[in-house]
This record gives structure tokens, C-alpha cells and sequence, in this order.
């Protein structure tokens, strides 16, 4: 069965309706250019205050590693997702599992995958002006090579309820990521799109 990441968080009952929907993880978007941006301290109160067993994922772009490491000891964070120009050498610097973004334009994105040795890679559509957040779909075809090749691929990009069931019989990822997607708008979520997403995701074979 597909992971399902509600990502985007900012306010405890958009946290709650997620987990109540099934979501198996929650993101966090500590990049302040974000319209989805939390500061530490509002994370680490909602995540203080979510049931076990859900993860928690902590976004962030181009940081200082030593801030990525301490935030993530003082939210709580279990994975840090990390959407910027990371290095290979700076991914296995982190204190927690990571998940490394990649920007897809082509096939020959997926050349940069092997060179990361990672828990997860989540594709992503590709921008000019953007690092994620686009509400934009990409050519799924390219992320079912992903999976074909053998990467663990979590799939994000303009996913909606309405979508969502096609893409994961494509691409059969090992988990879906949206944010935009579920949203009333940016950082605030729509609980019964969020329920309808999960429902379908989870649904889907």
C-alpha cells in the first residue's frame, strides 16, 4: 500500500484531520520563502501534540547543516526532505533518514539518483522560479523508470484526488506527497480533499 505525506503543515487541526484521514506522514517547511513556511518553535508544539506512529518530515533548502541537525532534535523531526543543491556528502551529514528532492526535466535527471545514498527520492516537477510547490505535474513515465530501475520513489507534483489514482498505477511509488493539491490555499488545508486523497491513494493498486 502507497505512503501518503500531507506536506505544508502550519496549524495543529490541519495536522489532526490529516493523521484522522490516514496519512502516514507529515511535512514541515522550514524554507522562509515558502508561503507554507513554520518557525521551529510552531512545529514543534503541533508535533508535540500528534498521536504515535505518525512521521514527521522537515523540508528545507540549501540550510546550514547545523541548523538542519538542530532543528531537527528540537521539533522532533524523524526525516528531513531536502529540496535544494544538497550534496551526496552533505545528505549523509544529516542525523536522520533523508529524503533528497530532484527537480525532473527529462530522463536524464534520474542520472543523479544512484550517486545518493538515501531512504527515499521524491521527484518532483521542474521550474525555473521554483523549488517545489508548483502545483505542476511532470511526465510520469519518467518516474516509472525510476521505480523500474530500482529507487524508492515518492511522487509529488500537481497530485490532486483527481489525479492520483492514474499516477500511482503508472508509476507504483513507494509513497505520494502533496501539498497544493489538498488546499484551500497555500498552508491551509481542505479536510475533506485531504481525506478523499488519502482515501484514493490508499485504494489504489
Amino acid at each position: 500500500m502507497v505512503k501518503v505525506k500531507i506536506c505544508g503543515i502550519t496549524c495543529l487541526e490541519d495536522a489532526l484531520a490529516s493523521v484522522e484521514a490516514g496519512a502516514d506522514a507529515l511535512g514541515f517547511v522550514f524554507y522562509s520563502q515558502s508561503p507554507r513556511h513554520i518557525f521551529p518553535e510552531q512545529a514543534a508544539e503541533i508535533i508535540r501534540r500528534l498521536p504515535p506512529f505518525v512521521q514527521t518530515v522537515g523540508l528545507f533548502v540549501n540550510e546550514e547543516l547545523s541548523i538542519v541537525n538542530t532543528t531537527a532534535d528540537r521539533c522532533g523531526l524523524d526525516i528531513i526532505q531536502l529540496h535544494g543543491e544538497e550534496t551526496p556528502e552533505y545528505c549523509d551529514s544529516v542525523m536522520r533518514r533523508v529524503i533528497k528532492a530532484f527537480r525532473v526535466k527529462d530522463l536524464t535527471t534520474l542520472d543523479s539518483l544512484v550517486n545518493y545514498h538515501v531512504s527515499g527520492c521524491l521527484l518532483d516537477a521542474w521550474s525555473p522560479t521554483a523549488l517545489g510547490g508548483t502545483g505542476q505535474t511532470f511526465n510520469w513515465d519518467v518516474a516509472a523508470e525510476a521505480v523500474n530501475r530500482g529507487h524508492r520513489i515518492i511522487l509529488a507534483g500537481g497530485l490532486t484526488p483527481d489525479n492520483i489514482s492514474e499516477s500511482i498505477r503508472l508509476v507504483r511509488p513507494y509513497g505520494v506527497d502533496v501539498s497544493s493539491g489538498v488546499e484551500i490555499n497555500p498552508g491551509n488545508k481542505d479536510a475533506t480533499k485531504v481525506s478523499r486523497f488519502v482515501e484514493l491513494a490508499k485504494n489504489t493498486y
